[in-house]
């Protein structure tokens, strides 16, 4: 399957009324896919944990006419996400598209640090995690299949580990629960605190950020198997997007914000019966996690 033909107007199946939410997009790839969504029609809520620069970010796009607004959420923040899900559930009255972007990562290109571990992983997995739970009773379940876009990255993959009983646990999809991913993160918290990490095979690059995405991966594929057994049209895929240039890279990368936006957004708008779930996007290419 073709998945980089750009949505095609005549075979649309959103329209204003479709609503997408889009984390962590006062700038980089978050904006873009914000700017992007709303071109194509839908309405966009542009979040971002800063008030003002969020604003900024909305305001130009709403200065072109596209149907964007701005509400402040923290995802790593419980209070925050339950304001927003309410805010979401009695002002705009559901979502059709969650686009989880918001992440943060305090390394540099050629550095490797897990100083800020926790914060990482309470951003990138656990607050994705606990803001993706809060929404799904919100999803519209229209006929066209609601739509969760989880951004990752390929330094989440299991080529990435170097632990074999680690490996074992992320490739059993039969026995793999969200209580063992969780549990897996504690393990890497720990060991980060006891100054032990080094020596238990995590990924040697970005750790802290890779723990958080591989944590991530595995909590896509196993939700998606959760709501595909519950007969609920939710589809939940990760799109990585490669090496970006944006302010998390110091502008270093092989593409832009707006490249990755054009795709991401054609990953988010796929019609109904081209829509997979469960899959990780490697760029343009849907890959086999087992293959990884």
């Amino acid at each position: 399957m073709d998945y980089s033909k750009e949505p095609s107007p005549t075979r649309a199946w959103w329209s204003r009324d479709t609503v997408a939410v889009v984390t962590g997009a006062n700038r980089g790839i978050g904006h873009s896919l914000a700017a992007r969504l709303a071109e194509h029609g839908l309405t966009v809520v542009l979040t971002a944990r800063d008030g003002e620069r969020g604003e900024a970010a909305a305001a130009p796009l709403r200065d072109r006419g596209l149907p964007v607004v701005f509400r402040r959420l923290d995802v790593s923040d419980p209070a925050s996400v339950a304001a927003f899900a309410a805010w979401l559930r009695d002002t705009v009255g559901g979502l059709d598209i969650l686009v989880n972007n918001a992440a943060v990562s305090f390394n540099e290109i050629d550095t490797n640090s897990v100083e800020h571990a926790e914060t990482v992983l309470n951003t990138n997995f656990y607050g994705t995690k606990l803001l993706t739970e809060a929404l799904l009773p919100l999803f519209r379940r229209s006929p066209a299949t609601s739509r969760i876009l989880n951004i990752s990255s390929q330094l989440g993959l299991l080529n990435k580990v170097r632990n074999p009983s680690l490996r074992r646990l992320l490739l059993d999809e039969e026995t793999l629960t969200e209580g063992k991913i969780e549990a897996m993160v504690s393990q890497f918290l720990a060991q980060v605190k006891d100054g032990t990490w080094a020596e238990h095979g995590w990924p040697k690059v970005w750790t802290d950020y890779a723990v958080s995405k591989l944590a991530l991966n595995a909590y896509t594929r196993v939700l998606a198997r959760r709501l595909q057994s519950g007969g609920e049209r939710v589809s939940v895929n990760c799109f990585c997007p490669g090496f970006t240039r944006t302010d998390m890279t110091k502008g270093w990368g092989k593409r832009t914000a707006e490249e990755v936006a054009d795709f991401g957004a054609q990953l988010a708008l796929l019609p109904p019966g081209e829509l997979p779930t469960g899959t990780f996007f490697k760029w343009r290419t849907p890959q086999l996690y087992s293959k990884l």
